[in-house]
C-alpha cells in the first residue's frame, strides 16, 4: 500500500469513526426525546383524570409539593456545596499566591547567595549582604555588625538607613544584639512599636559551627511591609549561614592576604 492510500484509508477511517459517533448521538436523542414524550403524556393523563377526580388532584398535588421540597433541598444543599468549594479555592488560591511567593524568594536568595560566595573582597561581601537584607526582607534600616574575637566586642561594619557610625558597638553578650550572637539565636525585640529603647527588632546572629562572626541587626522595616511573616524567618536562618560563612572566607583571604604582602616585603628587605 503506498503513502497516497494509507493516508485515504486513514481519513477514511476517521470519516467512518465520526459518522458512527454521529449515529449513536442521534439514536442517543431520539430516545430521549421519546422518553420526555411519554412522561409528557403521562402527565397530560393524570391531570386530566384528577381534572374530573378530586381524590386524584389531592393525590397528583401531594406528589408535586414533595417533589417540589424535594428540589428546593437539592438545591439548598447544591448551593452549601458550591459555597464550600469556592472557599476551598480562595484557601487554594491563596495559598499557591504563597507558595509563589515563597519560591520567588527562595529563588532570589540562591541568586543572591550565590553572589556572596562569588567574592572574598569583604566590602563587597558586606554590601551584597546589606541588599539581600533590603530587597529579599524590606529592611529600611539596618547594620551588619562583626565580631571582635580578641575583645570580645561587635562593631558596626555596614548600615543602611542611617550612619554606620550612629550605631554603637556592643559587647558580646549584652543587649538584644549581643545576646543573640552569644546564645547563637534569632532575637526579636518583645515591644515591636518602642522605636525608643535603641534595641533592633531583630538580631540575626552569624555563626560558622561553634564560631560567632558577627550579627545583622534590622531596626525599622519598609512602609509596606507590616512584619515579618513565616517566610522571613526561614530566610533570617538561611541567610545567617550563607552570609557568615562569606564574610568569615573575605577575611581569612584578607588576613592571608596582608600575611602575605608582609612576608614578601621581608623578603625583599632581607634579599636587598
Amino acid at each position: 500500500m503506498s503513502q497516497r492510500d494509507g493516508d485515504l484509508f486513514e481519513r477514511a477511517s476517521e470519516f467512518l469513526a465520526m459518522f458512527r459517533r454521529g449515529a449513536e448521538f442521534t439514536r442517543e436523542l431520539v430516545e430521549e426525546n421519546a422518553r420526555l414524550r411519554r412522561r409528557l403524556l403521562e402527565l397530560e393523563t393524570r391531570q386530566n383524570d384528577a381534572a374530573r377526580d378530586p381524590k386524584e388532584w389531592e393525590l397528583l398535588r401531594g406528589e408535586l409539593v414533595d417533589r417540589i421540597q424535594g428540589l428546593e433541598s437539592e438545591r439548598r444543599d447544591a448551593l452549601d456545596r458550591l459555597q464550600s468549594l469556592e472557599e476551598e479555592n480562595r484557601h487554594f488560591a491563596q495559598r499557591f499566591l504563597e507558595i509563589e511567593e515563597e519560591n520567588n524568594s527562595l529563588a532570589n536568595l540562591y541568586v543572591a547567595s550565590y553572589q556572596l560566595h562569588s567574592t572574598l573582597d569583604l566590602q563587597e561581601v558586606l554590601r551584597i549582604v546589606v541588599e539581600i537584607v533590603i530587597n529579599l526582607i524590606g529592611a529600611e534600616v539596618l547594620c551588619v555588625f562583626a565580631l571582635d574575637e580578641r575583645n570580645s566586642v561587635l562593631s558596626p561594619v555596614a548600615a543602611e538607613g542611617r550612619e554606620r557610625a550612629s550605631f554603637p558597638t556592643v559587647p558580646l553578650g549584652d543587649g538584644l544584639v549581643g545576646g543573640s550572637v552569644a546564645r547563637g539565636e534569632i532575637m526579636a525585640r518583645e515591644a515591636l512599636d518602642d522605636e525608643d529603647s535603641g534595641e533592633p527588632l531583630v538580631s540575626i546572629p552569624l555563626r560558622v559551627g561553634d564560631r560567632a562572626i558577627g550579627a545583622i541587626a534590622l531596626y525599622s522595616l519598609l512602609v509596606q511591609k507590616e512584619k515579618f511573616s513565616g517566610l522571613d524567618h526561614e530566610l533570617f536562618a538561611l541567610l545567617a549561614g550563607h552570609a557568615a560563612t562569606a564574610m568569615l572566607a573575605a577575611q581569612l583571604h584578607g588576613q592571608s592576604e596582608r600575611k602575605l604582602n608582609t612576608m614578601q616585603g621581608l623578603i625583599e628587605l632581607l634579599t636587598k
